[in-house]
């Protein structure tokens, strides 16, 4: 088994970036979740950037603190949306990296590609939780469908095009051109 894993390329990434995934996860769940307050100032984050982002729109927002921490976003006028640690992308952050680690490439443009690639989906979320805040105080009753379907299908598409970027892109170095050699 272990020979047949180190020659198929295909089962080395799926181990590799399975048991990457899995460590990182043990560690959010056990050790960042429980002992600190990263989650909780990461929604802040996202919830303050909606807000910026509403407001230069033209948009009036309301905030609502939950455990001395933003949990809610909204347009005056609506229900606004909650913003859970579900919501807060690092799961989708570790998966991407995950990813982009476990498949061969260069290490050099790992560096650049994996943090480029986290801000981008980061930006994305935070535009997913204007939608829906726009969404809830337009259609509320197309909140639960888009944010459940909808933006799911969208934010996932967007992550797997930054790894089809990087197998097609990045994750090989181009091969030199075959130099045919006279011989004399």
């Amino acid at each position: 088994m272990q020979a047949f894993a180190k020659s198929n390329a295909f089962v080395r990434f799926i181990i590799t970036a399975g048991s990457l995934y899995f460590l990182l996860y043990l560690i959010y769940q056990f050790v960042v979740k429980r002992y600190t307050y990263y989650d909780q100032a990461f929604i802040g984050f996202i919830i303050n950037s909606a807000d910026v982002v509403l407001m230069d729109i033209g948009y009036k927002t309301f905030k609502v603190l939950q455990d001395h921490d933003y949990q809610v976003i909204g347009i005056d006028g609506s229900n606004g949306v909650w913003v859970g640690s579900n919501c807060n992308a690092i799961t989708l952050f570790t998966l991407f990296a995950v990813f982009i680690i476990a498949y061969p490439g260069n290490q050099k443009h790992k560096f650049w590609f994996v943090p480029l690639g986290i801000i981008i989906i980061h930006v994305i979320n935070i535009l997913r939780v204007v939608a829906l805040a726009m969404i809830a105080n337009a259609y509320p009753h197309y909140l639960n469908f888009n944010h459940t379907f909808t933006f799911t299908f969208l934010v996932y598409s967007f992550i797997f095009g930054l790894w089809m970027l990087w197998v097609n892109k990045f994750a090989s170095e181009p091969t030199k051109p075959y130099k045919e050699h006279k011989v004399i």
